[in-house]
């Protein structure tokens, strides 16, 4: 019994309740932590603190002051402080300062930490009756010495808590430090961790960035986070600069690119007049630094499709030689290739059945080759574009915003299918907008060219008119359930109505 008499009365003199009540504390709070030692190390030190009342209490004894007693009576009041300590210091950094919006470096918290410890070790040896005066007087010379043999490790602490203090470097920033460029994955006492997009860790000591140059990517003050990327290509002299800088623009204004920033918007730029090429780039602001290389490659597809949309050939090399014999026959092959493929595209449309044989075929030539890539947009909703869309191969999505301007999809289209026929007849506005969801290939049919078979035949605006009608009366029938009644009351209101555009937008109503 006096054994635990004389442990009770060693607990209550450490101050073990105390000690209990903070380690308690800190492990139910940051329990979830995924910082472990912030857990674990305040509870290790109180339960090596709690395994030596015993001890105290079966020395105590054997006397007043028995042999060892001090020493280990000195060496649970430390491990109690520094569990007091930890414990205190990680709630503080995890939970009082992130409520104050305080935001802590890592490397100041072990400063901040550290140094409570030592002040708390002094306290218990001199509580302990241990006088340390003495032994820091005699230790001044063995200090120097430690002190020169590790300058080099003493500059790389001092350096890595400047890096903290001074805000130059953020964990997760991207930088590039003597030709190497990655992300910043950890800040320690001595280095600074790097990881490249190669899957490589560099670590470089802290006095490394602190004396030398270190560029962070992506960052200016009072603005978001984006770096300007480059895309570089060459077009054929021959084919004017200020085209070939409307069509690269309005494809990368068309519809939003991933990771992309809209402030500033990508433009497109001259920068060189070659030999037998002028050199353009596109200027774009990169949202994400991680994916450089995939967004480039979204932007170049970009730019090769509406280069090929407008006809307008990137470079060859000036001294590239063709040897293949272009004869008439090859020519001719070729051509007559060429017709049926659109002749072919264009008789899937219901829209121009009554056409003849030779209308058909003047019509197909008049067909435009219209590529696009991922996620372009083919049409916008509202614009004003008077052309009709033959898709070849590819898949679209029709998406239709509201007057809250909430986006959504509503139909896709794939090969064989068409649209954009109201607009093409009468002039309307897009009532969608096209978006390609895999890489499409389009045939276009511009007003001009279906202007000029109305001039000759007039009364076949009457026919389009009628085939117009039947068209949308059936996708309204379904759509909203109407009855026959009612679906052939909708048909005749519709045909006079488009009649009437088509006849206006063709000016044709004085014929």
């Amino acid at each position: 019994m006096q054994w635990l008499t004389n442990t009770a009365i060693e607990a209550e003199r450490a101050g073990t309740h105390w000690i209990l009540l903070f380690v308690l504390v800190n492990t139910i709070l940051t329990r979830h932590s995924k910082v472990r030692r912030i857990v674990v190390g305040p509870l290790a030190l109180f339960g090596l603190h709690l395994l030596l009342l015993p001890v105290l209490g079966a020395l105590k004894l054997r006397g007043e002051d028995p042999i060892g007693y001090t020493g280990v009576r000195l060496a649970c009041l430390m491990l109690g402080a520094l569990a007091s300590v930890m414990a205190l210091g990680s709630l503080t950094f995890t939970q009082l300062t992130p409520r104050l919006r305080i935001e802590v470096p890592r490397i100041l918290q072990d400063v901040i930490i550290g140094a409570a410890s030592a002040i708390a070790l002094l306290a218990m040896a001199s509580r302990a009756g241990i006088h340390l005066t003495g032994l820091i007087a005699t230790s001044a010379v063995l200090t120097a010495v430690i002190g020169l043999s590790l300058q080099e490790t003493l500059g790389n602490i001092v350096s890595g808590l400047a890096l903290q203090m001074d805000d130059s470097i953020h964990l997760g920033d991207w930088v590039v430090v003597g030709g190497v460029e990655g992300k910043v994955t950890q800040i320690r006492w001595r280095y600074t961790k790097v990881e490249t997009r190669d899957w490589e860790t560099v670590i470089f000591p802290n006095s490394m960035l602190i004396k030398g140059q270190v560029t962070v990517l992506g960052r200016r003050e009072g603005e978001p986070k984006q770096w300007r990327r480059w895309v570089r290509f060459n077009v054929d002299f021959r084919f004017p600069p200020p085209k070939v800088v409307e069509v690269v623009t309005e494809a990368l204004h068309a519809a939003p690119i991933p990771r992309v920033a809209e402030t500033p918007r990508p433009d497109c730029l001259v920068m060189e007049f070659a030999e037998s090429y002028t050199r353009y780039a596109v200027r774009y602001w990169l949202t994400d630094i991680a994916v450089d290389d995939p967004t480039d490659s979204e932007v170049r597809m970009r730019v090769f499709y509406a280069l090929r949309r407008a006809g307008l050939p990137l470079s060859i090399p000036a001294h590239a030689l063709f040897v293949t014999e272009e004869t008439q026959q090859r020519q001719g092959d070729k051509a007559q290739e060429e017709r049926d493929r659109r002749t072919r595209v264009l008789g899937r449309i219901d829209l121009f059945e009554r056409l003849t044989e030779e209308e058909r075929a003047e019509l197909a030539q008049s067909l435009r080759y219209a590529p696009f890539s991922v996620g372009e947009a083919l049409t916008q909703q509202g614009a004003e574009a008077h052309w009709l869309y033959i898709i070849e191969t590819g898949r679209v999505a029709v998406r239709i915003r509201d007057d809250s301007g909430l986006e959504k999809e509503v139909a896709q289209l794939g090969a064989g299918e068409f649209f954009g026929e109201r607009s093409l007849l009468t002039g309307d506005r897009r009532s969608a907008t096209i978006v390609a969801l895999t890489p499409v290939e389009c045939w276009r049919l511009d007003k001009s060219a279906f202007e000029q078979l109305l001039e000759r035949r007039p009364e076949l605006a009457d026919e389009v008119a009628e085939l117009l009608a039947r068209r949308h009366t059936e996708l309204a029938r379904v759509a909203e359930n109407l009855s026959a009644e009612a679906a052939a009351k909708r048909l005749a209101e519709s045909r006079v109505d488009l009649l009437v555009k088509v006849r206006r937008f063709f000016s044709l109503e004085s014929r």
